[in-house]
């Protein structure tokens, strides 16, 4: 058999050929990111499409939802809602790049959300208390790496441990301070707005936005930078897919894998932070105010490929819907609220449908010892 030809087969013990394991995930990965780029356009289409019959039918259904689309309210309010979703991914990024699975992204955020609010009402400074809260989200995701690093716990069940630490500590804490799963409400982060610029139609929401909006946007494009122009984002891009051969290179795996965790940790606290001091309170009923955002972050890496920018992108489309709905709920068009308020979810649920597979770095949820055989 020739070289070429063994690269695409191998022979199993009963003769029969099978397809080489690494051609077959290389073309599921292809597979996948056609299924992306189908389900990208398809959104495209579609907003075109809703922008032109609104155009033509005035008046409808489709006329309210143009003009919900095009206005600059509504991309405000996304921006304002992605925040903690897109730094919440781009933490998961940095964790499971690494090679730490972590799912307990909504535990970091439920620790910090409480946190930034409990600090700032003691010490009155709105960017102490912000700093606070990223602090505990660190601390708590410290542990996590220690359980998971040093003493090989299972990632998954540490994951949701710190999930459930942070749903029954953080309202256990604001109902023995304050007699209450929901704090009391203190100053906000405010909003930064440039003159005239602010003005623009549609795009001045970009010019006139909570400051937890423009640090979003600097954290995007620093992650990126790290990953593909950086030694450090080559180290934690090996340390998931090959940490045999970082240990070879002399770079210590579990340290990189230790700092892509507390990265997640920061990055994750200040999405948290953000979420409660731009409305200035923390409500810790039911799922808490975080309500799930922590998990759609997880579908926002894995939709955008560990992509800073393409999981920001999915977190966009997620939270340009959940702006959609709730404008949709105050104009009272007929539909009933509660099939309006799921839209949002509806569409995540289509998009990890649509998505098709992605492939997870080689080495993510595998212990490392290193010198191990």
């Amino acid at each position: 058999m020739s070289d070429s030809s063994s690269k695409t087969t191998e022979v199993d013990t009963s003769g029969d050929p099978k397809p080489n394991q690494e051609a077959v995930r290389d073309e599921g990965l292809l597979a996948s990111q056609s299924s992306r780029g189908l389900t990208a356009w398809a959104a495209v289409g579609l907003i075109a499409a809703l922008l032109l019959g609104g155009t033509a039918f005035p008046g409808t259904i489709l006329g309210i939802l143009a003009d919900i689309i095009t206005n600059k309210d509504t991309f405000a309010a996304a921006l304002r809602l992605s925040v903690p979703i897109a730094f919440a991914a781009l933490g998961g990024i940095f964790s499971e790049k690494a090679g730490i699975i972590n799912i307990g992204l909504e535990g970091l955020l439920i620790i910090s959300a409480f946190t930034a609010i409990y600090v700032t009402d003691i010490t009155g400074e709105i960017w102490v208390g912000f700093g606070g809260g990223v602090i505990a989200s660190v601390l708590l995701a410290l542990l996590f790496a220690v359980v998971t690093i040093k003493f090989r716990a299972d990632q998954i069940i540490a994951g949701l441990a710190v999930w459930l630490i942070a749903l029954g500590l953080a309202p256990f804490a604001s109902q023995v301070i304050y007699n209450s799963p929901n704090t009391p409400t203190v100053g906000t982060t405010g909003s930064i707005s440039v003159p005239m610029l602010a003005e623009i139609p549609f795009f001045g929401a970009l010019f006139s936005a909570s400051p937890s909006v423009y640090l979003l946007l600097i954290a995007v494009v620093a992650s990126w930078y790290v990953f593909e122009r950086t030694a450090f984002g080559r180290w934690i891009r090996a340390s998931g897919e090959n940490p045999k051969a970082l240990d070879t290179a002399g770079v210590s795996v579990n340290r990189v894998r230790y700092a892509g965790v507390l990265i997640s940790g920061v990055l994750t606290g200040m999405g948290g932070s953000a979420l409660s001091l731009d409305l200035g309170q923390f409500t810790g009923n039911g799922p808490t105010m975080v309500n799930g955002k922590g998990f759609i972050a997880i579908v926002a890496y894995l939709f955008g490929n560990y992509n800073p920018i393409g999981a920001f992108l999915t977190t966009m489309l997620f939270a340009g819907l959940d702006a959609i709905q709730t404008v949709f709920q105050l104009q009272g068009i007929g539909l009933p609220q509660q099939l309006i308020r799921i839209i949002p979810f509806v569409m995540v649920i289509i998009i990890l449908a649509l998505v098709g597979r992605t492939r997870l770095p080689e080495a993510a949820g595998e212990h490392y010892e290193s010198g191990e055989k």
